[in-house]
């Protein structure tokens, strides 16, 4: 008696419920669609999901983006986790597209959690395989996670967006505080070799979403400034930091952001910052109530289904990335 198996791949595409029209436009890209699935609150805040189709040997890729209120996202997403691992999915990579609790991954003083290692632990125990993230607020943490971490960086969407409407011949790259300078010489790579400058600021470790911007270090008198960072939330920072630039006499200033938490009262911070634009991706959903005139959403989508892809098909991640990531 011969036995004989069918060991051709199946990639199949889950979505969490917090940001389901990023998980259609990247299942458009794949040519696939999602995965139907029934997922509900009980009365008491209890999550349920059930996947309507078989996910028996699957290579199975969860999406799940985290906004508010971040802590049903990331539950949903670690029991969808958890129904792949017990419905015999051969393996399951979750991407989240904004990382949960990144902002935590150190402690500042005693007695502070690490959170985002607390993060990385839950997804192991529920049972991912691995993890496929975009623009971290810091590099190490993909070292919280045991196991695979492909981090993405959407520095070349949003850059080349800059390059597209603004040229790079009068183009200044700041960085919001001196601790993202090495992000800001990439993007001064990918502007052509812009020159360099940053704000200097302080932060009292007390108050949270406080910062005192000073001072500018660099030349940015009559140039325009494309001020980056990996995340806005109230959008305290980049709004003190364009009002240093412009009293430093810069020209226009543009904002690159991955991601647009935009918590209040970010979109009103922003809109009236004197900004020219505000340029940030779609990692993060971004309703009608926290847009603004001068905002710009790009979609992460094509990079999000270009790495399934090649973790599908066992490519280089790095590949993406001209051997950079």
């Amino acid at each position: 008696m011969t036995w004989t198996t069918d060991n051709q791949k199946n990639l199949m595409l889950f979505s969490g419920r917090a940001h389901p029209e990023l998980a259609e436009a990247v299942a458009e890209e794949l040519g696939i669609k999602v995965t139907p699935q029934t997922a509900r609150d009980f009365a008491n805040g209890e999550l349920f999901v059930r996947f309507e189709e078989s996910v028996r040997g699957s290579d199975a890729f969860v999406l799940q983006s985290c906004p508010y209120p971040m802590n049903q996202w990331v539950m949903e997403a670690l029991i969808m986790i958890d129904a792949l691992k017990r419905g015999s999915a051969k393996r399951i990579s979750v991407i989240l597209p904004f990382y949960p609790y990144a902002r935590q991954d150190k402690k500042h003083r005693g007695r502070e959690p690490i959170s985002a290692r607390l993060i990385a632990d839950l997804l192991k125990t529920a049972g991912a395989d691995r993890i496929i993230t975009v623009d971290l607020h810091t590099d190490q943490i993909q070292g919280f996670f045991d196991g695979p971490v492909d981090h993405m960086h959407a520095l070349g969407q949003l850059a080349q967006y800059v390059c597209d409407t603004y040229g790079t011949d009068n183009v200044t790259v700041v960085s919001p505080d001196s601790g993202r300078v090495r992000v800001a010489e990439k993007w001064a790579d990918a502007l052509n070799g812009a020159p360099l400058a940053f704000i200097h600021k302080t932060r009292d470790p007390l108050v949270p979403n406080q910062v005192k911007s000073n001072r500018v270090v660099g030349e940015v008198e009559g140039r325009t400034c494309v001020l980056i960072d990996d995340m806005i939330d109230t959008g305290g920072t980049i709004a003190g930091a364009v009002r240093v630039l412009k009293d430093a006499g810069a020209g226009d200033v543009i904002i690159a952001t991955t991601h647009g938490v935009f918590s209040d009262p970010a979109a009103e911070r922003l809109a009236n910052c004197g900004a020219k634009e505000v340029i940030a991706t779609d990692t993060l959903p971004i309703p009608p109530e926290k847009r603004f005139e001068n905002l710009t959403v790009l979609s992460i989508a094509p990079l999000l289904a270009q790495t399934i892809r090649e973790v599908f098909e066992n490519g280089s991640v790095t590949s993406l990335f001209d051997g950079s990531a």
